[in-house]
């Protein structure tokens, strides 16, 4: 994953019309090791956890919508978004900053005007894309287009080196040492703390769907962290400012750059609670804008 421009907002229809409610009142150096492109296999986990989730009629249509894709499923589209910048040069090279937002150094208090004042970041970018895909008076290519980067950008935003430090890249410039070979912060969020398991996807899914699901509260309104005071109501902002606490917690940056078992037994749980989280969210999202077709 990678760390908008500004799409023209179209109103949403009939059930739609809660849509801007949910959103809007709702990086780099490989790892050592082969690096899946959130990793492939995390947005693949979040995409499948959200098929969960989705009702009959949103099913529907986004099967109809991904209607000649080469991997005509959620999952199968979840990277696209990434896949696209070795693919396309224009489209890829337009949406490059729509992957992440910088405001570690800002306390992790979202500030459009400061973070995303040309809509080129993924709070702003998931939401025009979320309005398009809701829009039934789109063509149905540009709803197909929006319904493959709305997939891919919860998944962003939930990816808490997505949301941190600019200085750093999002924690690509701070090298760690994990198990005697060298990566990055970044990547070590994205798939390495995933890899430590050993698990392969569909043993992934099972552990992620045997945590408890995430309680309405913290689907409606993103939670605290620890000891932080509780997050604004429900906005895509809201979102990355949980995952930009959780990135520039006390412990996130590994001392000496070094990452021990400790480390990985005190952040792999918040990397999974931001799996099923995002997963549970994608569904509400996509209830949201598909569920009348």
């Amino acid at each position: 994953m990678s760390h908008a421009a500004s799409v023209s907002r179209h109103p949403a229809r009939g059930r739609h019309a809660r849509l801007p409610a949910l959103l809007s009142g709702l990086a780099a150096l490989a790892f050592a090791l082969p690096v899946q492109a959130w990793s492939a296999l995390g947005h693949r986990l979040v995409a499948r956890l959200a098929e969960d989730g989705l009702t009959p009629e949103a099913r529907a249509t986004a099967a109809l919508l991904l209607e000649g894709e080469p991997r005509p499923t959620l999952a199968g589209v979840a990277s696209w978004a990434d896949e696209l910048r070795g693919a396309d040069d224009g489209l890829g090279r337009r949406t490059a900053r729509w992957h992440f937002v910088n405001m570690g150094e800002d306390g992790c208090r979202y500030d459009a005007a400061r973070h995303c004042a040309d809509g080129d970041c993924v709070v702003a970018a998931l939401e025009a894309q979320a309005r398009i895909l809701a829009d039934r008076d789109r063509p149905r290519e540009e709803r197909r287009q929006a319904l493959k980067f709305v997939v891919h950008l919860v998944g962003d935003v939930h990816q808490p080196m997505h949301a941190s430090n600019g200085h750093d890249r999002g924690g690509n410039r701070f090298q760690v040492n994990l198990h005697g070979r060298g990566t990055n912060l970044h990547a070590l969020w994205d798939s390495g703390m995933l890899d430590t398991l050993g698990l392969d996807e569909e043993a992934w899914l099972e552990r992620l769907r045997q945590r408890p699901a995430p309680a309405a509260a913290a689907v409606a309104a993103a939670a605290a962290v620890a000891a932080a005071a509780p997050l604004p109501p429900e906005t895509a902002g809201a979102w990355a400012e949980h995952s930009c606490r959780i990135a520039t917690a006390p412990g996130a940056y590994p001392d000496g750059h070094v990452v021990g078992e400790d480390y990985i037994q005190a952040h792999l749980p918040l990397l999974e609670a931001q799996l099923r989280l995002a997963g549970a969210r994608l569904a509400e999202v996509l209830n949201a804008a598909l569920g009348d077709g």
